[in-house]
């Protein structure tokens, strides 16, 4: 068994921390605009304080816009608000000189863009869906929209499927697009596939990309479409799906081989979670997307799949910090 990567005792009581999340200075209840993120930034910045001594938390980019006075930035403001937003952390932390957990920023930016991935993983030969980007302020033209029955729009730097909507016709994509042009985004248009997501939660060890065990949303319903409401747990959604293991055993060797193909284009990342649509009738596997800085949360992915390596949610904070401040130099391996 995989064993977690331990903080050093100098680690611990003296190295700077400073967490910065939307809602780290909750009280880790629902919110109302984005659901789960609450008690999932609260349930993070409890567990790095007991990691760290000296852990500073704030919620608001300002932080950095001065030195901070700290050694080491856990980033986790990811929807800041603003178009590209996912990048400005990364980038402050840049302009002032300090090491940061995750991507850098070309990379962050270059894994929020869903087309820009799925160029990067058709060119390594790693399967997806046809698409058509229709950036904002561009010309909509149906002649580069994709073949289908049925299709699936959503801004092109989207998480938790936000802004996501599904037409049967060209005028009910066009439409969509433009909804979604007019709050400045870019938009991804993509034949809508039947089944399920494979999740495949990746973190590092020893320096090296390391595939945790993988996780599957299986639907009741393999032709729904799942909403950024149920994502966040702001409605009910247990009669649609559930989150269990992936036991495709057939297609997981093909699964594993694509996410390290496509890891190898991020790295290093710290941890990041790789999406595939998976038809279980056919067999089609097809890249969706990737997510680095992606949500760890006990009760999503990387939490339920920490538990089936026998891990903790605390061995899973520590070990993806602990690798990325040894990375960066600023502790040594155990």
């Amino acid at each position: 068994m995989t064993q977690p990567t331990r903080l050093t005792a100098d680690a611990r009581e003296n190295l700077r921390i400073l967490f910065i999340a939307k809602h780290a200075l909750g009280d880790g209840s629902l919110d109302a605009k984005d659901g789960n993120h609450s008690p999932y930034h609260y349930e993070l910045k409890t567990i790095l304080s007991g990691l760290f001594k000296k852990l500073t938390v704030a919620n608001a980019y300002d932080v950095l816009f001065t030195d901070p006075g700290v050694d080491f930035v856990w980033p986790m403001l990811n929807r800041g608000g603003f178009f590209n937003s996912e990048m400005l952390c990364p980038l402050l932390c840049e302009r002032l000189g300090v090491p940061y957990l995750g991507a850098n920023p070309i990379l962050r930016g270059l894994g929020d863009d869903k087309h820009l991935t799925k160029l990067e993983g058709k060119a390594r030969g790693v399967p997806t869906c046809d698409w058509a980007i229709y950036r904002e302020g561009a010309p909509i033209e149906e002649a580069r929209c994709p073949k289908g029955e049925r299709f699936v729009i959503k801004p092109n730097n989207s998480s938790a499927s936000w802004g996501i909507g599904d037409a049967h016709d060209w005028a009910g994509v066009k439409a969509a697009i433009e909804a979604i042009h007019s709050e400045g985004h870019d938009v991804i248009v993509e034949p809508f596939m039947n089944g399920s997501d494979v999740e495949v939660p990746v973190i590092f060890k020893h320096g090296e990309p390391f595939v945790m065990p993988p996780m599957l949303f299986k639907q009741h319903d393999p032709s729904h479409l799942r909403t950024n409401a149920e994502k966040r747990d702001l409605v009910e959604r247990e009669h649609k799906y559930v989150l269990v293991p992936f036991e495709g055993e057939a297609a997981w060797e093909r699964i594993r081989a694509m996410t390290l193909t496509l890891a190898e284009i991020f790295r290093p990342f710290d941890f990041g979670r790789f999406e595939f649509r998976f038809n279980e009738e056919t067999g089609e596997i097809n890249l969706l997307e990737v997510n680095l800085q992606c949500n760890l949360w006990s009760q999503k992915v990387y939490g339920r799949s920490a538990v089936l390596m026998g891990w903790s949610q605390e061995d899973l904070i520590e070990t993806i910090v602990a690798e990325s401040l040894i990375r960066r130099g600023l502790m040594a391996r155990g």
